[in-house]
């Protein structure tokens, strides 16, 4: 029903535009994505149970979209994504066991944008909506059906400094039906609506500073939630700053959780230095992640810090396994260009929980690893990470990419505590 849909609204836009003689205005997109992956214990850390996510299974996207610039102050967007999850032991059904799934052919832009981009625009519509390195608003490309808005918002661009407003709410994935949010779902009982504010200046000529404020509002049978997230984002630029660079990112959190009166926080500190004149050019740099945890879930107060719609996938380790909330995080890392087209990293991750009173998140920032063990020891372990990225063609990229995870202390003491393996192969195709 969907494609039945779509595809004819995109041959019906090429036929006006013929008609009316300005089919040298569309601008056609084209992405096929596949991705083969093979996980085993990423779930339950447990070599002697054969589960459902244990397994080898592989991943396609397709994207077709197109672009229509009628005129100077106006951009239409429309863009289509079909997704498949095949020979997968588990279901596939989008969030179940961890799976990807099955989304036939739905839309997954759709948007008009007026005005001039480099003073001010109002853009409405299906949109993608990111911000700063993603830890709290991203797209999560990585993931096969990505994420979208329905939202209104306004951009005003100075020349050293931009300021976004938007409200919005977030597009979910129906398997089967058409995806929509709670703005046109009218039998949504969640009502969630994700509104924000987001300053960028480069005043300061060697780096970029970012003030932000999101106000979340969602409604579920818990009760209902209502809080702002303000923070401040310092990025150093290292072709101003002789090969280093900085990240220093401060996040706080305060109002109403599911009915509980919230105060959170959440942190990152990092520091590296690139070698940019050599022909490789290596970067080493260290980091420190942290999120709050709530020690005490009976006493009426949350203080687990809430992530929002992040992009969790590198920042905190490839395997997905934590997002930014009850979690401390020590991260080395190394990358390296050997060729114009080819990058290598490796990643050396080590985890802890912020308190072993809170349970421990992964990516997605709702579903635990095991129940909250208070006595357990905070380690949860390391992951080691290790992707090459080339330029194949013009339009053809290769992704290989192997991450372990040494199980740790919080493991042994609450469970099963076997290392977890991923490694996946990924082709994509763009024009």
């Amino acid at each position: 029903m969907r494609t039945s849909l779509l595809l004819p609204a995109l041959l019906l836009l090429t036929a006006h535009a013929r008609a009316e003689g300005i089919a040298d205005q569309l601008k056609w997109n084209f992405q096929a994505r596949t991705r083969a992956e093979s996980r085993n214990n990423t779930f339950d850390f447990n070599s002697a149970k054969n589960s459902v996510t244990d397994d080898t299974f592989v991943l396609a996207r397709v994207r077709l979209g197109v672009e229509w610039q009628p005129d100077a102050w106006v951009r239409i967007a429309l863009q289509g994504q079909d997704t498949r999850e095949a020979f997968s032991k588990r279901a596939n059904v989008p969030l179940q066991n961890g799976a990807e799934g099955d989304d036939s052919f739905d839309l997954r832009l759709a948007s008009i944008e007026l005005g001039n981009p480099k003073h001010f625009t109002v853009k409405a519509g299906r949109q993608v909506l990111s911000y700063g390195d993603e830890r709290l608003v991203g797209p999560l490309e990585w993931q096969n059906f990505s994420r979208t808005f329905d939202a209104v918002k306004l951009h005003y661009q100075a020349p050293t400094w931009w300021l976004d407003a938007f409200t919005s709410s977030v597009v979910r994935i129906r398997r089967s039906q058409f995806n929509v949010s709670d703005w046109i779902n009218d039998a949504a009982s969640r009502n969630q609506f994700f509104s924000g504010l987001y300053f960028s200046s480069q005043a300061i000529p060697f780096q970029t500073t970012d003030l932000y404020a999101f106000h979340l509002h969602e409604e579920n049978a818990a009760g209902v939630s209502n809080f702002v997230t303000f923070g401040t984002r310092h990025k150093g630029d290292p072709t101003k700053l002789r090969g280093w660079d900085y990240t220093v990112e401060l996040v706080g959190q305060v109002g109403q959780l599911s009915g509980k009166s919230l105060t959170a926080y959440a942190y990152h500190l990092e520091g590296g230095y690139n070698w940019l004149k050599t022909p490789w050019k290596p970067r080493l740099a260290l980091e420190y992640s942290a999120g709050s945890g709530d020690s005490n879930p009976n006493d009426g107060h949350a203080h687990t810090f809430q992530n929002l719609f992040p992009t969790n996938h590198p920042p905190y380790g490839f395997m997905d396994l934590f997002s930014w909330q009850n979690m401390q995080n020590v991260a080395l890392r190394l990358a390296a260009n050997p060729t114009a087209k080819t990058k290598t990293t490796l990643d050396f991750h080590s985890f802890w929980l912020t308190t072993t009173g809170d349970a421990w998140y992964r990516a997605n920032g709702t579903t635990t690893v095991r129940p909250v063990s208070p006595n357990a020891n905070s380690h949860a372990g390391c992951e080691l990470d290790l992707t090459v990225s080339t330029k194949l063609t013009p339009h053809l990229d290769l992704l290989l990419g192997y991450s372990h995870f040494f199980a740790g202390a919080y493991l042994a003491a609450t469970g099963p505590s076997d290392d977890a393996d991923f490694g996946y192969c990924m082709l994509t195709l763009n024009y």
